[in-house]
């Protein structure tokens, strides 16, 4: 993929410094892409965080209220469908996402669900079992296959095997998801007031309620980790670090007492999370651990 506009290639620039210095294991991962997957993932992930941004960070630092965040967010969604249809954006992420979008083939059908999810968060403080399962799914799995859509871009696969990768990205999505959640479990009900596990009482969060919680993040970590050998070469290093990534923070997850997940944020340090790259790099699939329930 190489852009002629000067205006195309400063947008996808733009979108590359966005990983880069928001995420040090996406940027790391997003390493190991083939060159043309990789711009195609950074000018995903930038308009993702952008979203993030409005909804939880930026936009709140700087006094905008809640009518006003929802404003922003609206404005950017409309923006994000318009140059979907146009391939123009004056805002160098949306410019960048709309090319990502307009090569590798989708739309309205993924963007519509991923912006939902971010406006929930903005009224939503507590999920049922139904909401839960819909935010999960617009907030992180349409990610992944918004990345999935990059992957196969070019490449000739059956049906079948599509919709296998389809099931293993959304996931990994959604375990991707679910350890954010639970690693920032004291976090977004103390400074944000919500809760997101459907029947957690962050107050009361016991051993047992942990324990559930991990063993089907670890589901979905398993399912994922079962595709990641059909994925072409171009990206199949890079998931697998992703992959690697989660899996062990999962594991320290379990490892860490429930009244003390509470209080602090678990991390993998980063010699850990070279070691993990080392592995990915050399083309092995990461293994899981299994608790025994």
């Amino acid at each position: 993929m190489t852009r002629d506009s000067l205006y195309d290639r400063v947008a996808e620039e733009t979108a590359g410094i966005v990983i880069r210095r928001y995420s040090t294991s996406f940027g790391l991962a997003s390493r190991l892409l083939g060159p043309a997957v990789r711009q195609h993932v950074e000018n995903i992930y930038a308009l993702v965080r952008i979203a993030d941004e409005i909804v939880d960070g930026a936009a709140d630092a700087a006094g905008a209220d809640r009518g006003t965040v929802a404003r922003i967010l609206d404005e950017l969604e409309r923006d994000t469908d318009e140059a979907m249809l146009t391939g123009y954006s004056a805002n160098l992420v949306v410019h960048a996402f709309a090319l990502t979008a307009r090569d590798t083939g989708f739309g309205t059908e993924l963007t519509a669900p991923f912006f939902a999810s971010m406006r929930a968060d903005l009224s939503a403080t507590e999920h049922d079992q139904a909401s839960f399962e819909t935010y999960v799914y617009g907030s992180a799995e349409v990610v992944g296959l918004m990345c999935l859509k990059a992957f196969l871009d070019g490449v000739n696969v059956t049906a079948e095997d599509e919709a296998t990768m389809v099931t293993g990205a959304r996931r990994l999505g959604a375990a991707f998801q679910k350890v954010n959640f639970l690693r920032d479990l004291a976090a977004d009900f103390e400074q944000l007031g919500r809760s997101y596990f459907p029947g957690v009482d962050v107050a009361s969060f016991t051993e047992a309620d942990k324990v559930r919680l991990l063993d089907d993040i670890d589901d979905d970590l398993a399912v994922s980790a079962s595709v990641i050998p059909m994925l072409p070469r171009s990206s199949r290093r890079a998931v697998a670090l992703a992959q690697g990534l989660f899996a062990e923070l999962s594991a320290r997850l379990r490892a860490t007492p429930a009244d003390r997940l509470v209080r602090t944020r678990v991390r993998v340090p980063n010699p850990v999370k070279l070691r993990i790259a080392a592995v990915a790099a050399s083309g092995r699939v990461p293994r899981i651990e299994r608790v025994a329930r």
